[in-house]
């Protein structure tokens, strides 16, 4: 028998090993496959899709995830915030508004919550400022500070008109922090503000916005317009009233008061009475117990929804004391015909030369004069106009 050429054994040798080259090229290669072997005393180096070649990611330790997540990854504006909330954390309190309620036989009473809200540290000998309607009706008054400690405070004066009270500790507390006071006058639309409250009972709440708009209009717990307020998109829920609106350095700009809603629910628009009416406020306050404010002197008026039903435009005049400034200017109240019927005598429609539409007007153009002031009023009776100098008088505080 003949053996086989040997050429022919070592072609089929050569194609057998090319065959074999061809299946191991044609596997499918794993993804994350492990780093190359350092060189001896060096080390490991890997490749970074997109980055520069032998700069391997870094080696995390233990617990680095955690720490990379903490302040390394807060922006400015986060780091800002939290910054006044620390600020601020021992300037805001807690109130609880209680009423005694008597049982049955009225042989007992007892306190019992009638409401709450927030309120702020005014100074360092306790005054705490609030909302008027945080504390209306209230016949005992606690303050609970950050540290869940509670004291009661006293009522120090209130004005319904502009919505604001202030209330001082029964007790001496040390390390108080008021909050700083700054301006409203100055504000500007889109600024940055934070909101710090109780809503609904959770205390020091923290919600941020805008300055929404300036200069706005609502009717107040007093029955009057408070002027000049600041509307903002800051949360301002039930319990958030009386608590302080700062800007962004941590001042005080604002006290949250009300929320606008047409559906007369808990969310809506926000709005906050403006410092600089509170700065002119509180101080009186805590030295007379009231606000003193310009006034006529010796003047009644009619209540504003009963002047427009009967289709009068000013500030009507219902009593006038004898014997008053006024009285001796010849102004006059309502009086009764031969059959008994009211008659209206004197409307004030204008004051130096601003145009009164109704006493809110009036009440509210007075806060733009001092005591000692004299202005002109111009009187309209029976249609005839006449104007009245006058000088004002202090006057006009509210209860």
């Amino acid at each position: 028998m003949r053996t086989p050429c040997p050429k022919i054994v070592i072609l089929a040798l050569i194609a057998i090993g090319l065959a074999l080259v061809a299946c191991a090229d044609g596997r499918p290669r794993e993804t994350g496959s492990p780093a190359e072997e350092p060189a001896a005393g060096g080390t490991p180096t890997a490749s970074i899709a997109g980055g520069e070649p032998g700069q391997g990611p870094a080696v995390l330790p233990a617990g680095a995830a955690g720490q990379i997540s903490g302040n390394s990854r807060l922006t400015p504006e986060e780091q800002n915030t939290i910054e006044i909330v620390r600020k601020t954390r021992n300037s805001v309190v807690f109130i609880t508004n209680l009423q005694y309620v008597r049982d049955f036989f009225y042989s007992s009473s007892e306190a019992v919550p009638r409401g709450s809200g927030s309120g702020f540290v005014w100074d360092e000998q306790g005054h705490i400022v609030t909302n008027f309607h945080v504390i209306d009706e209230g016949d005992k008054f606690m303050v609970s500070f950050p540290n869940q400690k509670q004291i009661e405070a006293a009522l120090v004066g209130r004005d319904s008109s502009r919505d604001i009270a202030v209330l001082k500790l029964k007790e001496s507390v040390p390390g108080l922090t008021p909050v700083t006071v700054g301006t409203s006058r100055d504000l500007q639309v889109g600024q940055k503000v934070v909101a710090i409250g109780n809503p609904f009972g959770f205390d020091h709440t923290v919600t941020v916005g805008i300055v929404s708009a300036l200069g706005r209009s609502m009717l107040g717990a007093g029955d009057v317009t408070i002027r000049d307020m600041i509307q903002t998109d800051a949360s301002i829920n039930p319990g958030n009233s009386g608590g302080p609106l700062l800007d962004s350095s941590g001042e005080l700009i604002g006290m949250n008061t009300m929320i606008a809603t047409p559906s007369g629910g808990s969310i809506g628009v926000g709005f906050a009475l403006p410092v600089d009416t509170i700065r002119k406020i509180v101080p009186q306050i805590i030295q007379f117990g009231k606000v003193i404010r310009p006034d006529i002197g010796g003047i009644q008026f009619v209540r504003d929804e009963v002047a427009q039903r009967a289709g009068f435009i000013g500030a009507v005049i219902l009593e006038v004391t004898q014997g008053s400034r006024a009285y001796q200017q010849g102004l006059r109240g309502l009086t009764r015909d031969a059959y008994g019927r009211l008659l209206v005598r004197d409307v004030i429609v204008a004051i130096s030369g601003t145009k009164i539409k109704s006493y809110d007007d009036l009440f509210n153009a007075l806060d733009g004069y001092k005591i000692g002031d004299t202005v002109t009023l111009t009187v309209e009776r029976e249609g005839k106009t006449r104007t009245v100098e006058m000088q004002l008088v202090g006057g006009g505080g509210s209860d």
